[in-house]
């Protein structure tokens, strides 16, 4: 059985193969903003030395990458899997240091 998880070394190689660099640009969004919002994403994007649709397509693409990065499903091996689970499966460690850490009143209950 295969279970899920990325063998992607970091977010932003993810990033690099995603809808960023996925094939010709053939479909539109429509935005609609006020002129205080306008004004600051073509100043943003003059500041970037990119186009206002660029600015805004990467702008709006990283986010969504970012909102979904923890609800993705990911590939392990068998192998992987299993080291995976033994892990997770193991006894708690007795952590004297965060016990007493966790049980002293935070600097706002002082």
């Amino acid at each position: 059985m295969v279970q899920s998880t990325d063998r992607t070394s970091s977010r932003t190689d993810a990033r690099s193969r995603t809808a960023t660099s996925a094939g010709p640009k053939n479909e539109r969004i429509a935005l609609r903003v006020n002129s205080a919002q306008r004004v600051l994403l073509d100043e943003a994007s003059r500041a970037e030395e990119t186009t206002l649709s660029e600015f805004v397509l990467h702008a709006a693409t990283r986010r969504a990458e970012d909102v979904l990065a923890d609800r993705r499903r990911f590939l392990l091996s068998e192998d992987a899997w299993r080291a995976f689970v033994d892990l997770l499966d193991r006894p708690a460690v007795e952590k004297p240091r965060l016990r007493r850490l966790m049980s002293a009143p935070s600097i706002l209950e002082r």
